[in-house]
């Protein structure tokens, strides 16, 4: 196993200690650093060189990287990646240009410069636009990572109000970070959704809106040429079977969700005016 492999599964970043403890040499370390593998954050602590920004930052001032900054580490659902690197800080203060959130509750990750994941989660849903923060606890609460109730313990008080509202939004069970915009678009409009419904001859959809109008959610991977085959035969089979049939991307559930909803209104409108014939 080389250098890199081994700090990618350890956030990208680990102490001279549990490099020696993997079996690379000081010389070895010394070489990585000499041919820019490895990137010497402070005295005995090692990164990778992309990763060495906010971790080195949070290093050096004794702080903790939180809310946004952290999700990356604990590979949570994001729309954006972190501007300005969110901390709780050490006995330093607080690094300039940084975004300061309040003392922890839970213990900090075992080793790395990160709050722990609850810590992370309540300050995003005190300091994050609501989306941005329903998607990275979606992400985590159907992983199993942490519960919704135990989040909304932590929350009480009129001040928290926002945040758990924010928790009320979070579903069951959602395949990916577009599922989780989509359902919370269609829900804000009114519209009575069902989620992964299993139609005969098609398989399961991710919506089925007024149980008339199926709406798929497409990643990238239904770019792929056998996706888009696969896809095609389900629209197909969606016809067949009496239901009208939307799909949606990345670029429409994300940065276009108002144009989203209005087709899907537009459909519905047509629908009950006959516009598509009795079903």
């Amino acid at each position: 196993m080389d250098i890199e492999t081994f700090l990618d599964g350890r956030g990208g970043v680990a102490r001279t200690s549990a490099l020696h403890g993997a079996g690379f040499s000081r010389t070895y370390i010394d070489k990585a650093v000499a041919a820019g593998r490895l990137a010497r954050i402070r005295r005995g602590i090692y990164g990778m060189p992309r990763d060495a920004g906010a971790i080195g930052l949070a290093l050096r001032h004794n702080a903790l990287l939180t809310s946004l900054s952290a999700a990356p580490l604990y590979r949570l659902w994001t729309l954006h990646e972190a501007g300005a690197v969110h901390v709780s800080p050490g006995h330093k203060g607080t690094p300039a240009g940084t975004l300061t959130h309040g003392r922890l509750l839970h213990p900090a990750h075992p080793w790395l410069p990160v709050a722990g994941l609850a810590d992370v989660l309540i300050h995003s849903l005190r300091c994050l636009p609501t989306l941005e923060a329903l998607v990275m606890v979606q992400c985590a609460a159907q992983r199993g990572d942490v519960t919704v109730d135990f989040l909304r313990r932590k929350l009480a008080g009129n001040r928290n109000a926002p945040a758990r509202s924010v928790l009320d939004r979070v579903i069951p069970r959602a395949d990916s970070i577009l599922e989780v915009l989509a359902n919370d678009h269609f829900r804000r409009a009114r519209l009575r959704v069902r989620r992964h419904v299993e139609l005969p001859g098609v398989g399961e959809v991710d919506f089925l809106i007024e149980d008339c109008l199926v709406v798929e959610t497409d990643g990238g991977t239904h770019l792929e040429p056998r996706q888009v085959k696969k896809d095609r035969k389900r629209n197909n089979a969606t016809l067949i079977g009496g239901h009208l049939g939307l799909r949606f991307g990345y670029d429409d559930v994300v940065h276009h969700p108002e144009r989203m909803v209005a087709q899907v209104l537009s459909v519905l409108e047509q629908c009950q005016r006959g516009a598509f014939g009795s079903r």
